[in-house]
């Protein structure tokens, strides 16, 4: 199998072994490992994020891990740039690139192109926020399908993300988010890619992320919370949505102790572990799905 004028994507549910995986891949390959995860970007959570251990590389060249600060928030778009330069200069050295992550937004701005929306002024955006909050989701949705009819059955009315990212791009730009998405391309054709989505034994991968939470603890992540802590990061930046930041602020706080922080950080990753799955059901329909067995007799190949 020539799999070395491919650009391989590795997707799966967080803890089933992906990075692992990559650097066995690597080895064989001649390839070298680029991030997409949105928190492994973060160079303040490398414990939370579970960051791969410069131990775990094995001298194997990793990019785009825990360059940015936790005060600085950071775009699908910007991620895209850096990692089209990256491939392009990988493509140069005579090296695969392999990306691997659970961000499914990352994947899909790669493989299927990223919209241009123009950046739309904060005043706009705090407006629609406002209203928002003023009016309810409920009514907030109603406004948003007589403003931009094209949101029906495409947008729950739960969503407020994505709710008001409608809004404000209907407004701001007279057209629909979805006429933006019509018009959207990749730099690459679909035969570029080599896409593998690790398809891990639910049960299996609930003990994988149980143990995790233990690890974490065991590793500093408490030292780190702390340290992050004392960043004083705003509260509407990215990093704070970091799985393990608020649990185990709750234990500097004494509110909770310690075993709750694991069991709490432990629902919340098997939470986001659902999420990621349900992402693969509803767009990675053309990926080659592999289990832990799968991915063994794959390696043996080369």
């Amino acid at each position: 199998m020539d799999l070395k004028s491919k650009i391989i994507l590795i997707y799966g549910p967080t803890a089933s072994g992906k990075s692992k995986f990559a650097v066995q891949l690597a080895k064989k390959i001649n390839g070298e490992v680029i991030n997409a995860d949105s928190m492994q970007v973060y160079k303040e959570l490398k414990i939370l994020s579970a960051r791969p251990f410069r131990i775990d590389y094995q001298n194997i060249k990793h990019h785009l891990y825990g360059f940015q600060s936790v005060k600085k928030d950071f775009s699908t778009g910007e991620w895209l740039r850096l990692t089209n330069k990256k491939i392009l200069d990988l493509k140069k050295r005579g090296k695969v690139a392999i990306l691997v992550g659970g961000t499914g937004l990352y994947f899909k701005a790669l493989t299927n192109g990223l919209v241009n929306i123009p950046n739309i002024p904060i005043k706009l955006r705090n407006k629609i926020r406002s209203l928002h909050k003023k009016i309810g989701s409920k009514n907030f949705f109603l406004e948003l399908k007589n403003l931009d009819p094209l949101v029906i059955n495409q947008i729950k009315s739960s969503d407020t993300q994505r709710c008001i990212r409608a809004y404000e791009v209907k407004l701001f730009t007279k057209k629909s988010i979805y006429d933006w998405f019509k018009n959207t391309q990749s730099a690459y054709e679909q035969k570029d890619f080599y896409k593998i989505y690790l398809d891990f034994p639910r049960n299996d991968l609930l003990d994988r992320i149980n143990l995790r939470a233990q690890e974490m603890i065991k590793n500093g992540a408490v030292l780190e919370v702390k340290k992050f802590v004392q960043l004083k990061v705003q509260k509407d930046k990215t990093a704070n949505k970091a799985i393990g930041v608020n649990e185990v602020r709750e234990y500097l706080s004494k509110k909770i102790d310690i075993n709750e922080v694991i069991e709490k950080i432990s629902i919340k990753t098997r939470q986001y572990a659902k999420r990621q799955s349900t992402w693969a059901r509803g767009n990675m329909n053309n990926w080659i799905k592999m289990n832990p067995i799968q991915l063994k007799n794959f390696l043996k190949k080369f």
